[in-house]
């Protein structure tokens, strides 16, 4: 195979064009994974806490909050079913920092 002269170094700087896209791209997908996955716990954690406070148990609840880091609870009582809402900042990561989670859930007062 014979080499053109003008072509020397073509395939590295093509390469180093497109290696910063190719982490870029990587970076993003690696930030939503972390987004799934701190959304996912926020909502586990919601649903405990508003099973803890539908059985009365505000120390459990205030656990399962303080598992979730820098998350706020508000709760409400409608009827005979005790809502939670947790938010929480998405994480101190650069590209997603100023995204916040929110999970919610109902559990029946006074339940076992």
């Amino acid at each position: 195979m014979a080499r053109v002269r003008g072509e020397r170094g073509a395939i590295t700087a093509e390469f180093a064009v497109a290696m910063p896209a190719v982490i870029l791209v990587l970076a993003a997908c690696l930030a939503c994974l972390q987004l799934a996955s701190s959304q996912s716990r926020l909502a586990v954690a919601a649903a405990q806490v508003a099973r803890a406070l539908g059985r009365g148990d505000t120390a459990l609840a205030a656990q399962s909050v303080a598992q979730v880091g820098g998350a706020t609870m508000s709760h409400e009582q409608n009827g005979s079913f005790v809502c939670v809402q947790l938010r929480a900042p998405a994480a101190a990561h650069a590209l997603i920092s100023a995204i916040t989670l929110e999970a919610r859930s109902c559990a029946l007062a006074g339940g076992l």
